[in-house]
């Protein structure tokens, strides 16, 4: 057998390397430029989708459940508790923000289909761990033992009582748990939104992020969709002193792409300054102050109550009480 050429061997290492390099500057920025129109292409086409499928449900702007203005008055309180005991749960657990919003999200939508009888603040309680159990199950990769959701509560339910909770809440919402969130807006609607947005800068992100969560604390989410939340938070985060003009024409500009109504981005907008404008002028201490313990008794401070069932019913009386001191 003869050995290779040196000519025929120089030859194709030539040829090869000429291939390589064949490619100029402006060629390869036409390709990015093409990547990166058909990746925004499909980023829209993906929002339009999400927007779409609030528009089909029916979970959002149903009106209020209930006039009465009693309830109204206590359910607002009992919700600000869960509220609070959903957040320092998810603290103590470790759990993502995402987990403890997709849990008020199962919150209030199970009371906008089966509200929960005034003054039952027990019930109330259950739910809420309830709830954020689902959610960890659905977002989080490691759930405790359900034990370990009971630690700051004043009832103390047995698991059983707790999964029995957990089916009614899962055939109430017929089973639905994938919730779109305003989570999955921010990123689109920043790069629409905002001149200065950068996909490596996540200080806008996370702004966006807290603006959400402390409006999910103070407003039924079902009275606002997500898409909209999203918009109002994202104008918010990139500037807080919009003048009316400006305002609506970067509303006009996230319009104009998805079908979102402006009003309705408007109207949540100056909601969620309001909230922001209130809680940087109230001091911690009040803040903290504000809501009044619902699932607590004058008589049994100090102690937590056992509950058990042996069927659980909204209205149902309970059969057994013991004290766990």
């Amino acid at each position: 057998m003869n050995p290779p050429d040196p000519t025929t061997t120089t030859t194709i290492t030539t040829t090869t390397f000429s291939l390589l390099c064949e490619e100029d500057d402006s060629s390869l920025n036409e390709i990015k430029f093409k990547v990166s129109a058909q990746h925004k292409s499909e980023d829209d086409q993906y929002i339009q989708s999400l927007i779409q499928k609030e528009s089909n449900s029916s979970d959002y702007c149903h009106g209020p459940v209930c006039d009465d203005y009693n309830y109204k008055k206590w359910f607002k309180c009992a919700r600000l508790d869960a509220v609070n005991w959903i957040f320092s749960t998810r603290e103590i657990l470790g759990f993502h923000f995402r987990t403890a919003y997709l849990s008020l999200t199962y919150f209030d939508r199970f009371n906008s289909k089966r509200p929960m009888d005034n003054g039952k603040e027990w019930a109330i309680q259950l739910l809420s761990i309830a709830c954020l159990s689902l959610a960890a199950k659905m977002e989080e990769q490691i759930v405790p033992p359900l034990s370990y959701f009971q630690s700051q509560q004043d009832y103390t339910f047995e698991n059983s009582v707790i999964q029995r909770m957990e089916l009614m809440v899962l055939t109430t919402l017929e089973w639905r748990m994938c919730c779109i969130t305003p989570f999955d807006y921010i990123h689109h609607f920043l790069s629409l939104i905002c001149d200065e947005y950068d996909e490596c800068n996540e200080f806008l992100v996370s702004k966006a992020i807290g603006l959400i969560l402390d409006f999910s604390k103070e407003v039924n989410l079902m009275d606002h969709r997500p898409s909209v939340i999203a918009a109002a938070a994202v104008l918010l985060a990139c500037d807080d002193q919009l003048k009316r003009n400006t305002l609506e024409f970067k509303i006009g500009v996230v319009s104009s792409h998805h079908s979102i109504e402006k009003e309705c981005i408007y109207n949540c907008y100056n909601l969620l300054k309001e909230f922001e404008t209130k809680k940087n002028n109230t001091p911690d201490s009040i803040t903290y102050g504000l809501s009044r313990n619902h699932w607590s008794h004058s008589s049994n401070i100090g102690t937590k109550r056992k509950l058990t069932y042996d069927g659980f019913e909204q209205n149902s009386p309970i059969q057994k009480i013991s004290r766990k001191l």
